[in-house]
């Protein structure tokens, strides 16, 4: 029988959008005040969610609690009250579009999850734009 857990969360956190190789005026074109050279933030909120088989000696597809702790370091720990552009190192080279931030996450957190078990993570960046990963 399966199941999926979910668990809510949410993080502030700074970025940029452009990319390096157009001048200013292509990447305002292209990404509107999101390109702005001082950056702009979001208070992004998130869904991660596991799908798997019940364990008929827990009850549980994944613990609750360590699913909480999992998030706290790779998601909270890492992007909180953080300029992605420059904080972050994948993101010194990669646009951090709300498609690329989610990808990164799911990435973070399915290598510390067995792999019997499916993830798919929703990423908000503001109240009506999303994206959803889940490693298709």
């Amino acid at each position: 029988m399966k199941a999926t857990i979910s668990r809510k969360g949410h993080f502030s956190a700074a970025h940029r959008l452009y990319n390096v190789h157009w001048d200013h005026n292509k990447n305002i074109e292209e990404f509107g005040k999101c390109a702005y050279v001082n950056y702009h933030g979001h208070n992004y909120k998130y869904i991660v969610s596991i799908t798997g088989e019940i364990n008929p000696k827990t009850g549980f597809v994944f613990s609750i609690q360590k699913l909480k702790n999992l998030i706290r370091e790779e998601i909270d720990v890492l992007f909180d009250h953080k300029n992605i552009n420059v904080d972050i190192e994948k993101f010194y080279d990669v646009n951090p579009t709300t498609e690329n931030i989610v990808v990164f996450l799911w990435n973070q957190i399915k290598k510390k999850i067995s792999s019997n078990l499916d993830l798919k993570i929703t990423l908000y960046e503001t109240e009506n734009n999303f994206a959803e990963y889940d490693g298709s």
